[in-house]
């Protein structure tokens, strides 16, 4: 699968008092790629919704590495950092670029499908395995191999 990058746009709200992009925009950039992501691959919410599950967030993380200011020109990706075989965990990981394509923030999560009837953890419907199997892969990509939940 091609890489999946997305433009984003700085707006005046997203700014701190330092005239730099507040924290909390990079986890919003972040669920933003993320259901962009999955809605162009037919994972909709009302796919979700029909089939009774969707995604859970374990732990979510950020790694600032250079400031982002109103006029930057930013972009974001998505990446499969890390899955279990089943696709019933995995880790996403997000860089954010500015300008030359310079990594500003990488931001990664551990995450899950939930079962929404049975608000329990489970395996994902068939569309979403593929797709998770298919996905862009970081160049360390690895699986995750145990079986506890």
């Amino acid at each position: 699968m091609e890489p999946y990058i997305k433009p984003l746009e700085i707006r005046w709200s997203d700014l701190d008092p330092n005239f730099h992009l507040r924290h909390s925009v990079y986890y919003d950039y972040g669920a933003y790629i993320r259901i962009s992501f999955l809605e162009s691959h037919g994972m909709t919410t009302a796919f979700m919704a029909k089939h009774h599950f969707g995604p859970i967030i374990f732990r979510e993380e950020c790694v600032f590495k250079k400031e982002i200011r109103l006029g930057d020109t930013i972009s974001i990706d998505m990446q499969l950092l890390k899955a279990r075989p089943d696709q019933s965990r995995w880790t996403f990981q997000h860089r954010i670029f500015k300008n030359n394509q310079e990594v500003a923030a990488i931001l990664t999560l551990d995450g899950a499908w939930m079962d929404t009837q049975l608000r329990k953890l489970t395996v994902p419907p068939e569309l979403v395995k593929d797709l998770l199997e298919h996905m862009p892969r970081a160049d360390n990509f690895e699986w995750i191999n145990t079986v506890s939940t």
